[in-house]
């Protein structure tokens, strides 16, 4: 019978003390495998947290009617962190302590996972595939993390790369959020203009949070900026484009991977019409030509009753991996087998779209591979296909 819990942080432990080491291959028994993640279900982002938690479940709970893993059923325990790292640090030691979790998956954001992933790790528990683009996530190689995700410095430059060779832009200017995530953005924009021989236009920061745009896109048009980046997350990326198109401005503009999803055309609206974007996994869409995806999404909204989006996809794609690699390591699975079965894995393309995934003893990241998307007739089509240079 499934176990799919969500626990509140009454239960979590009430101190910060250090944990004591957990024990090799804990959370595994005769009949189960627990893997704990720890998601935003009431904080600014948990629209997010509860696609990928319904993502993990979906996946999880197809394996377990299919007999599970090698006959272990996977329990799937979900802790709300509120996207704060003080709340997640105390779910993460609930987690660990309690529930005594085999993994830690899918973890949201990118604070949650700076202030938890060591404590995971610190004890040998597995931390894979969190929800957060950065290269910590993946480096420095360490023997029990697993990403899939690559940082927004590596995808960002891809699609600049591309559209500026493929369109003859001169003059690239960015708007970026004024914290570590822009800065990535930023520092990828400045590094690929350099290798193209350009100069960066204009740039211009904003505070997180912020809601009035009009000085960032005036400082950008009138350096007479012809392709403007936007380091910006979904609700602040939607609020740039319909200021710049409000002043008449239609400049081209390419939002990253954390302002790619059908959100983010649903809250710009038709001012979001040609927008380019370079996703991690493709926002899904029922496709008569593509009838696996399509009975996918209509079984996700029989269940949740909502629509899938591209955070599910992300969440159901690492909850595969995490089962391929179970799988592979066999019936007597520790913290050892899986990460030596993960360092021999390959997931090829699928029908949601994802890239080909390929893990190895020097590389935990198992792609740098983007593509080149566009919002037309108010939803995202692929302009390329997934490249990596």
């Amino acid at each position: 019978m499934k176990r799919l819990q969500f626990v509140s942080f009454a239960l979590a432990c009430a101190a910060l003390a250090p944990l004591p080491a957990a024990a090799q291959g804990q959370g595994v028994s005769k009949t189960e495998i627990t893997v704990g993640s720890i998601q935003d279900l009431s904080g600014p982002i948990a629209a997010l947290g509860s696609h990928f938690r319904n993502g993990l479940a979906m996946r999880f709970d197809e394996v377990n009617a299919k007999g599970g893993v090698h006959g272990r059923k996977l329990v799937l325990v979900v802790e709300d962190s509120g996207y704060d790292p003080k709340k997640a640090v105390l779910a993460a030691q609930k987690l660990i302590q309690k529930d005594k979790v085999f993994a830690a998956i899918s973890t949201l954001g990118s604070p949650v996972v700076m202030a938890t992933m060591p404590l995971f790790l610190d004890r040998d528990v597995l931390h894979v595939f969190p929800a957060a683009p950065i290269p910590p996530t993946y480096e420095p190689l360490h023997k029990y993390k697993f990403a899939n995700l690559p940082a927004y410095s590596v995808t960002t430059p891809l699609g600049v790369k591309y559209l500026v060779e493929k369109n003859g832009y001169k003059k690239v200017g960015i708007v970026y959020q004024d914290d570590d995530y822009g800065a990535d953005v930023l520092k990828g924009t400045e590094q690929t203009l350099k290798t193209l021989n350009l100069p960066l236009c204009a740039k211009a920061s904003y505070k997180r949070g912020a809601t009035d745009f009009s000085s960032q896109v005036a400082t950008v048009k009138s350096a007479g900026c012809d392709f403007v980046v936007l380091g910006a997350v979904l609700r602040e990326a939607a609020g740039l484009v319909g200021e710049a198109r409000k002043t008449g401005w239609d400049v081209p503009m390419l939002a990253t991977a954390a302002a790619y999803g059908a959100q983010l055309h649903e809250l710009g609206g038709k001012a979001t019409e040609g927008l380019y974007g370079i996703p991690l996994l493709p926002q899904p869409y029922p496709d008569e030509k593509n009838k696996p995806l399509t009975d996918w999404i209509a079984a996700y909204k029989s269940r949740f009753g909502v629509d899938p989006n591209y955070y599910t996809v992300i969440a159901y794609v690492s909850a595969d991996l995490f089962v391929q690699a179970a799988q592979a390591a066999g019936p007597n699975l520790t913290n050892e087998t899986f990460a030596k079965a993960m360092q021999g894995l390959t997931r090829e393309p699928d029908f949601l779209g994802a890239p080909r995934y390929s893990f190895s003893s020097g590389d935990h990241l198992g792609t740098r591979a983007a593509r080149v998307e566009q919002i037309r007739n108010g939803r995202w089509e692929k302009v390329t296909d997934y490249f990596n240079k």
